[in-house]
């Protein structure tokens, strides 16, 4: 999916799940709009859900289910290492992220290897990082590490990954500062590798930036911070509005809508 949207100019959305009423909302209104996507779930949410192979089963068993037809990658999103990723792996995940990006460039190349090596016998794709993509606990400017574009190339070549995050100046979180965007970074890396590039950090970002990181060459954008605070005003809307209701199911899904207009709008984003 990441290769034709590369092709293309196209992006393909990797939105976080947090548990069975994320991941169906997400599946059916994708499913609906008839576009590929990828659903990524961090370790956090991974223990959270019960494990790797709840979380694999709990995706499996609702695209049964549902009669999903689209295409859906599960992705285990900023895996802290080797052990990480082969627990994904080996739970049915089809694909992984190891961020091995805070340790030194050669150490980072040897653990995505070892990574690549492992997840290719067992078809899965692999996603790896170079340079640091800052947090909002940081301080923006002194924390992020732009991608250097030399290095770039050589981590992609020795490595062998399927997809690519280079740090191109973006953050994760919802950042309402201005940022400065490598766009420059992105169109060289689109022309010298062929491998798709992954932008981190989606949330935030005005439609106008993150349709030009898409013209540029970005092929997966991750989203996370933005759809759960699209979720979280509805659903205390929703409580401050009902103050007698207790069921759950209520609760959570009061967000439903919200969500699912949230992704129509990011699907859209180049029409």
């Amino acid at each position: 999916m990441l290769d034709e949207a590369r092709r293309d100019y196209r992006v393909v959305y990797h939105f976080n799940i947090n548990n069975l009423e994320w991941t169906k909302i997400i599946l059916e209104k994708c499913n609906e709009l008839n576009v590929p996507v990828i659903l990524g779930v961090s370790e956090g949410a991974i223990k959270y859900m019960g494990g790797y192979h709840v979380v694999a089963s709990l995706v499996r068993s609702l695209i049964l289910d549902l009669n999903i037809q689209n295409d859906v990658c599960l992705h285990l999103d900023h895996g802290s290492s080797f052990e990480s990723c082969q627990k994904a792996i080996d739970a049915g995940f089809t694909s992984v992220m190891i961020d091995a990006s805070k340790l030194s460039f050669e150490e980072n190349i040897m653990t995505t290897k070892n990574v690549v090596d492992y997840a290719h016998q067992h078809n899965v794709t692999v996603e790896a990082e170079l340079g640091h993509v800052g947090g909002m606990e940081d301080d923006v400017k002194s924390t992020i590490k732009l991608a250097d574009f030399d290095e770039c190339v050589r981590f992609v070549k020795k490595t062998n990954i399927d997809s690519f995050a280079p740090a191109i100046g973006t953050v994760h979180g919802i950042y309402k500062g201005e940022l400065n965007i490598d766009y420059d970074l992105i169109k060289r890396l689109r022309e010298k590798v062929s491998t798709p590039l992954v932008m981190h950090g989606g949330s935030g970002l005005d439609h106008s930036i993150l349709k030009k990181a898409i013209l540029c060459g970005i092929a997966k954008i991750n989203v996370n911070s933005d759809i759960q605070a699209t979720w979280y005003e509805e659903v205390k809307k929703f409580v401050n509005e009902n103050p007698d209701v207790y069921d759950p199911r209520k609760v959570i899904m009061a967000g439903k809508d919200a969500m699912r207009k949230f992704i129509e709008e990011k699907i859209n984003i180049l029409n």
